[in-house]
């Protein structure tokens, strides 16, 4: 069978968008701004290495949450247009890419050092988890707010990666816990859409085990504490007035976003979360290097 540039092309931007590959760069950026931050070895080849690992990381969670969540999404309405379950890829293609991720992850960890090494199939093992949280309990949202911090926090650890008690002494713990609230929060804002069928099915979120109410207080409480959190973190880092102004945007726009959340405009509050997740990071590298 002659090689065909063009089918590659089709198949290779088909299974990006499977696994939405446009979101690694609303993810590196916070990865790097917390390796700025914890200091260590943090050169062109860590910056290389840490980017795959995001990537490979990445790949295979969203991979996995799309196959483990098929036979539910073939059951949501709001769901019948995901690529899995319309077609568009198939489930030999979603293992292929979710085994491309997790070796991508696994090599480039390895590669950074002992304690990544040794911490890559932890971390592995925590994003392959999350899709079953919801059927285990009614505070998913956590889970997946963990799973976004060990981004950051990962990145910490590479660059000290011979020293677990340097890299967690020097780990921006503000950033990493601010991180966590800012993805369980604009989560549970998006889960509103499917608390009718959660319900039926079983499933957890804070909208269907306990209601709209609390649902719209959590995403308040939880977008707003990692808004200040995100704040405490730059001050603490004495970092400076310019950086500050963009940190302070981007801890408006995520409070801003409580407030979509909460009117049930759950696109705006995703889109708006995006910015927060280049806006954070900015400010960050605004401060280190953009001197008044």
């Amino acid at each position: 069978m002659p090689f065909d540039p063009e089918a590659v092309g089709i198949t290779a931007f088909r299974l990006m968008r499977f696994i939405r590959v446009e979101h690694t760069v609303y993810t590196l950026p916070m990865a790097y701004a917390a390796a700025l931050l914890a200091g260590g070895q943090f050169g062109l080849w860590e910056a290389v290495l840490i980017g795959l690992a995001v990537f490979g990381l990445r790949t295979a969670g969203m991979s996995w949450n799309n196959i483990a969540d098929y036979p539910i999404d073939r059951l949501n309405p709001r769901t019948q247009g995901r690529m899995l379950v319309s077609g568009a890829v198939s489930l030999t293609e979603a293992y292929c890419v979710f085994a491309l991720g997790a070796a991508t992850f696994l090599v480039s960890a390895a590669m950074l050092g002992p304690w990544p090494a040794v911490l890559a199939p932890l971390y592995l093992a925590v994003v392959i988890a999350y899709p079953y949280a919801k059927r285990v309990h009614c505070l998913p949202h956590l889970h997946l707010g963990a799973v976004y911090a060990l981004l950051p926090l990962g990145a910490s650890i590479a660059v000290h990666a011979s020293d677990i008690s340097t890299a967690l002494a020097r780990t921006p713990w503000l950033l990493v816990t601010a991180a966590a609230l800012w993805v369980s929060g604009f989560d549970v804002a998006y889960s509103r859409e499917d608390a009718e069928f959660d319900r039926r099915h079983g499933l957890g979120s804070v909208a269907a085990c306990y209601g709209t109410a609390a649902a719209n207080a959590a995403t308040v409480a939880l977008l707003t504490a990692s808004a200040a959190l995100y704040l405490a973190n730059y001050i603490a880092y004495g970092l400076g007035l310019t950086g500050l102004i963009v940190t302070a945007a981007g801890a408006a726009v995520e409070v801003y976003s409580a407030a979509a959340g909460v009117r049930g405009r759950s696109a705006l509050c995703m889109n708006l979360n995006l910015a927060v997740g280049v806006l954070i990071p900015l400010g960050i590298f605004t401060g280190l290097y953009v001197r008044p």
